[in-house]
Order: structure tokens, then C-alpha cells, then sequence
């Protein structure tokens, strides 16, 4: 059984991955020297999602996540809707870790390099290899070793020709719309919520893990903000597909840049191989409750993986690669995710105080929240994730319609 120190393992290594090389230069192309302030909301809003999706753990310890937890506070509609944001978030994941692997490998050919890798890993997870616990730490320490090499790098320039840090072109609305960008950064912190099976005394345990796997990456993050913006300003951030890479490069350590951009690709990696398998199991656990077509239910005879799922998985991601690019990926992957986490808020919000730890407040600024950040992401992005809501809504209709019908 996993204690604290263990689960606040499991946690980090599920919110430090790729997200933080990325996330960072359409954050500061919104938010410019605010960056800080669009950190701190996304943590914020980070720390009430997971607290809601502790209670809701506690009270509900079965697989699924809010797609469980909707349906059994809100009803059968919210809890598919919270399942279908979650899967087509996921699917905007992935293109986005694949676009980082191409950005930081081989940024001339960051494209073709994405769908090649989403290719070769959906055939690794086809024959059934996944990401295992040791695995996970693994990617954990060279991740922190790059970002600490990255930081270094960023103090120790001597960048006497960094620009000055203006203020002006920071704004309330750009400030929420970093924090869009940066939740995308954190994604994977509520896996700690879902540990109860998994650690001793889980209704202790999970929530302490839960604040100091937070603060801990959250730190992390500020750190590597702050050095970024101290030795080449928002500019060089906001302008670059390898943020963290081009920080080095233009902060006069260039010679490092290969350490951050091959540090950047494994964890990218990693991340990608993970969310892969991850979405399509739960696409297979969607397809054997009917709410998605039955066939990605299908589990191979020999690999015992859901292929089907996992195929259709990785045609759809390199849909989005083809026709998308890093910076629309990451917002619409935070909108939908965003949705998913409203919901949670929601469901959390009608437990009983018992089970709330005596408070709603949490759930409520959760919700808040969320739909504060979503709503102040791209226009483009908050439109293609309503519109694609709306079609999961219309399917949830029509599969009620079609089984009244028999």
C-alpha cells in the first residue's frame, strides 16, 4: 500500500511532463510579464478540481472518473458529457504532446516528425506495452534534471542584454487566458484522487498528497517561469513552438539547448504513450456501457489490448496534427478538460457536507473557475469546444431517442 511520500510521487509524475515546455509561450503571448499571475489562477483552479475529485473518490471508488461521478450526482446526461469532454480533451492531448516531440526534435519537420511518433506508439501500445510505475519515475527524474538544467542555464547566462520586463502588456483578460494555456500544464494532477484502492488510510492520505504534489510542481513551474522571463523576456517565449529550448539559445548558453530539447522529446514521450493507452481505455469502458459504438469494445485475442479503440485513437490525433497546429491544440484540449472539471465541481457540490469535509466552498470556486479560464481561452478555441460539446450532447439525445424507440 502507498503512503503520502508515495502518492505525492504518483502525483507529480503525472502533472510534470511535457506540458511545461509548451504551455509556457502561448501563456506569455497572452499574458506577457503577467505570466506569474496566470500560473498562480491555474493552479488555484487545479488545486479545487482535485479536492472535488477526492470527495467524489471517497464517496464513489470505482474506475471512470467524473464520467462516474456526473452520472451519479447530476444524471446520466452530465455524466456522458463529462466522459465525452474528457476523451475529445485527451484526443487534443495528444496531437499537442506529438507537437512538441516534432518542435523540440526536429523543428524543421515538427509536423511530420508528430505523426510518425503517434504512429509508432500507437503500435507499441497495440502490442501491449505500457508505461509501468518504474517507468514513471524514470521519465519523473529526467524531466526534473532537464528542467533544472533549463534553469540553470536561464540564471547562470549572464544575459546582461535581457530585455526589461514591462507590465503593459499584461491584462485581466490576458492573465486568465495564461492560466487556459498553463492548466494545460498540469494535467494528470487529480490521478492522486483516484488512489483509494491504493494507499493506506486514503481518507488521510490523499488529502495531504493533494496539496503538496500541488505546491511542490507549482514551485517548479514559478521557478521555471521566472528565470525564462528574467533572462529573455515574454517576447522570445511567445514567439517560439520550443519555448524553454529558445530561452537557452538566447540567454547565451546555447550549448545546453540539445540537454533541454532531448529532455523535452523523452518526456513528451512518455506523456503521449501514457495518454494514449489512457484514452482508449476509456473509450473502451464508454463502448461497453453503449455511450460510445460498440466495436472499440473490441480486445485483441493474444495482445489483450482494446486495438480497435487504440487504432481509431491514433487516426484521430493525426486528423488534428494534419490540420491544427501546438498553440489550438493546447487551448482546446484546456476547454474541454476544463468542462470535464466543471462538471466534477458541480457533482462535488451536491455531496453531503459529511463527505465535503463541511464545505462547499471548494467545489463552488472550483466551478467558478474553471468556467472563468475556459470561456477566456482563444475565441477560435472556445468555439470548436462548445461546438464539440454540442455534438456529444446531440449524441446522448439520439442514442435516448433510438432506445425509446425499441
Amino acid at each position: 500500500m502507498l503512503g503520502t511520500r508515495d502518492a505525492v510521487v504518483i502525483g507529480m509524475g503525472s502533472m510534470i511532463g511535457a506540458g511545461v515546455f509548451t504551455a509556457i509561450a502561448p501563456a506569455a503571448a497572452a499574458a506577457g510579464a503577467w505570466l506569474l499571475a496566470g500560473l498562480a489562477i491555474a493552479g488555484a483552479v487545479a488545486f479545487c478540481n482535485a479536492m472535488s475529485s477526492a470527495w467524489l473518490a471517497a464517496r464513489y471508488p470505482e474506475s471512470g472518473g467524473t464520467y462516474v461521478y456526473g452520472r451519479r450526482r447530476l444524471g446520466p446526461f452530465w455524466g456522458f458529457l463529462a466522459g465525452w469532454a474528457f476523451v475529445v480533451g485527451k484526443l487534443a492531448s495528444c496531437a499537442a504532446m506529438a507537437f512538441t516531440i516534432g518542435a523540440y526534435a526536429w523543428p524543421g519537420q515538427a509536423r511530420a516528425l508528430a505523426i510518425a511518433a503517434v504512429v509508432v506508439l500507437v503500435a507499441i501500445n497495440y502490442a501491449g506495452v505500457e508505461r509501468t510505475s518504474a517507468a514513471t519515475r524514470v521519465l519523473l527524474s529526467l524531466t526534473l534534471l532537464t528542467l533544472a538544467v533549463t534553469v540553470v542555464a536561464l540564471l547562470g547566462g549572464g544575459t546582461d542584454a535581457a530585455p526589461p520586463i514591462s507590465t503593459s502588456t499584461g491584462s485581466p483578460a490576458g492573465v486568465l487566458e495564461a492560466a487556459g494555456f498553463f492548466f494545460f500544464a498540469f494535467a494528470g494532477y487529480a490521478r492522486i484522487a483516484t488512489l483509494g484502492e491504493e494507499v493506506r488510510d486514503p481518507a488521510r492520505t490523499i488529502p495531504r498528497a493533494i496539496p503538496i504534489a500541488l505546491g511542490v510542481v507549482l514551485g517548479i513551474y514559478a521557478l521555471v517561469a521566472i528565470s525564462a522571463l528574467w533572462a529573455v523576456g515574454p517576447a522570445v517565449l511567445a514567439a517560439s513552438p520550443d519555448p524553454l529550448a529558445a530561452a537557452v539559445e538566447s540567454g547565451g548558453m546555447s550549448g545546453l539547448a540539445p540537454v533541454v530539447r532531448a529532455g523535452a522529446a523523452i518526456a513528451s514521450v512518455g506523456v503521449l504513450l501514457a495518454l494514449i493507452a489512457g484514452i482508449s481505455r476509456t473509450g473502451l469502458a464508454m463502448a461497453r456501457g453503449g455511450d460510445l459504438p460498440r466495436w472499440l469494445a473490441a480486445v485483441h485475442p493474444r495482445h489483450r489490448t482494446p486495438y480497435l479503440a487504440e487504432i481509431a485513437v491514433g487516426i484521430v490525433v493525426i486528423v488534428i496534427i494534419a490540420l491544427g497546429d501546438l498553440r489550438g491544440a493546447i487551448a482546446f484540449s484546456s476547454f474541454a478538460v476544463l468542462g470535464y472539471y466543471a462538471i466534477a465541481n458541480a457533482a462535488a457540490w451536491t455531496l453531503p457536507r459529511r463527505h465535503a469535509r463541511g464545505s462547499h466552498v471548494v467545489p463552488v470556486l472550483g466551478l467558478i473557475g474553471c468556467l472563468a479560464v475556459a470561456l477566456a481561452l482563444p475565441w477560435e478555441s472556445v468555439a470548436q469546444g462548445a461546438a464539440v460539446l454540442a455534438v456529444g450532447a446531440l449524441v446522448f439525445g439520439a442514442r435516448g431517442i433510438i432506445a425509446a424507440r425499441r
